[in-house]
């Protein structure tokens, strides 16, 4: 189009009334992009609590303003104002965890950069403006990629694809995460517990020593006597002293986890003991029927297959070429006479295949393909291995722990009882009495252990059944039992 007297000619361009084949276009594009892809972080989010409920309760919550933050700060306030238990040092994680914050918000934005690698790029539009001394010429080129245009469906299968990984991808991380809570919740909570009982066994062997000490002293003990004494003390006061650190980094394990600030932390209050073990284990066949539902290892796997798939007939096409394709409209004004004529084409680039082939290209999205159907093959190989695996460290682990809980320890304190009637007849001495009390606190503590370890390799069991195998730790165990064999009898 040609400017008159009152236009000038770049005006006059942005009055062009569009050619069909660039209405088509653009109706073609927004059909297509009403059907990509698309983010909502709180969907995402509400799908977590949906499939791991049973782990998360339902919690897990990214603050966004300020609001949110004041909101998930005030709950986090009531959860700490009482002891907390294993759900509630979760609950509190989810809220409360700048790391669970992050983690959201990091899937958040890997799932916008996949939804955008489904979306058409933007057309590109050229205009120019030329002034020669007959002519003034203004052009006007609307381009597209061609291929962009004919691929999107199939980019935007990839897009999902990718977008189920990421969910996936976040739900094992939440669990991956929640796991280490309870685990390093069961830490603390037995090592505390634990140390109690290593301040008994430390007082018990110091009232040994200073009375051997002064047995010495009038002649009653010879030196090896006494030695054997301040030996068990000192190995006592050893074992205190690694129950008291002990106790201390489990806790601090805790509030990392936790995510609390100094001053939440001085408010963070622990149970005086870990739960008791349930009466009856889980058994087999429940565990098996649970972990069928709920595979999250295998559902990651197989999704990378779906996207590597979809990627791999995508690569075949873009691999050889690129086409683009842009529709064309110039004007000319004569300055003489002011005539005006017009030009009206397309123009089709090609990219031309001479140096590159794409062969390479495709022998990488083929080896791709290759590695990601092997890894699901090993997946699901692995899935029963792992699951029996954990079951087995649940089973034997509930079964020590019911072994202390029901013979060990009820004859330590039967044994304990008939020391005391055997004191009190003047049967036994002092001594006696006092290394059969270490070596019942030392069963204590040792139940305690087993105890713990029960509820490691609970937590460990639930998220193999989810999918997500993770082998039971040994964390913050508590200290040796300190025995009182080798006392004076």
């Amino acid at each position: 189009m040609t400017s008159n007297s009152k236009q000038t000619p770049a005006a006059s361009a942005f009055r062009v009334r569009p050619t069909r084949m660039v209405l088509a276009l653009i109706a073609t594009g927004t059909l297509i992009l009403a059907g990509c892809a698309t983010v909502d972080v709180k969907q995402s989010i509400a799908r977590v609590n949906q499939d791991v409920g049973n782990l998360t309760g339902g919690k897990l919550a990214l603050a966004q303003t300020d609001r949110e933050r004041v909101d998930l700060q005030a709950t986090a306030t009531l959860i700490l104002a009482k002891p907390l238990s294993a759900d509630d040092a979760v609950h509190l994680a989810l809220i409360n965890s700048p790391a669970m914050q992050a983690l959201l918000a990091q899937s958040w934005a890997d799932g916008a950069s996949a939804a955008q690698s489904g979306r058409l790029p933007n057309p590109l539009l050229t205009l120019d403006w030329i002034r020669s001394p007959g002519t003034i010429d203004v052009g006007r080129m609307l381009g597209v990629g061609l291929l962009d245009v004919l691929t999107l469906p199939r980019r935007n299968r990839i897009a999902q694809s990718r977008l189920e990984q990421g969910q996936l991808q976040l739900t094992a991380d939440v669990v991956d995460k929640v796991t280490q809570v309870r685990q390093a919740w069961v830490a603390a909570v037995s090592a505390q517990q634990s140390l109690a009982y290593a301040k008994q066994v430390s007082d018990s062997a110091e009232a040994s020593a200073e009375l051997a000490r002064r047995m010495l002293a009038i002649g009653n003990f010879n030196k090896l006597q006494r030695a054997r004494q301040q030996a068990f003390y000192a190995d006592a006061s050893a074992q205190w002293a690694n129950a008291s650190h002990a106790a201390t980094a489990s806790r601090e394990t805790l509030v990392r986890l936790l995510g609390l600030t100094d001053s939440q932390a001085q408010q963070l209050t622990l149970p005086g003991r870990l739960p008791d073990i349930p009466t009856a284990p889980r058994a087999p066949d429940e565990v098996s029927a649970a972990a069928s539902r709920s595979r999250l290892d295998i559902k990651t796997a197989q999704a990378a297959v779906n996207a590597t798939a979809a990627a791999q007939g995508l690569n075949v096409l873009t691999s050889f070429t690129d086409i683009e394709l842009s529709v064309i409209r110039n004007t000319s004004k004569d300055r003489a006479d002011g005539q005006r004529t017009q030009a009206r084409g397309f123009e089709v680039a090609l990219t031309l295949p001479i140096f590159d082939w794409g062969d390479l290209k495709r022998d990488a999205i083929n080896a791709q393909m290759l590695a990601a159907t092997n890894r699901l093959e090993g997946t699901v190989r692995a899935a029963g291995s792992n699951l029996r695996e954990s079951y087995s460290a649940y089973r034997t682990t509930y079964d020590i722990a019911k072994h202390y809980r029901d013979e060990i320890v009820p004859l330590r304190k039967l044994i304990a009882d008939e020391n005391v009637l055997r004191y009190n007849g003047m049967l036994i001495g002092v001594f006696e009495l006092l290394a059969d009390s270490r070596d019942q606190i030392a069963s204590v503590i040792a139940a305690i252990n087993a105890q713990q370890q029960f509820w490691l390799a609970d937590a460990a069991l639930q998220s193999s059944i989810l999918g997500k195998p993770m082998m039971m730790q040994s964390m913050g165990a508590g200290p040796a039992p300190t025995g009182g064999g080798d006392a004076m009898h």
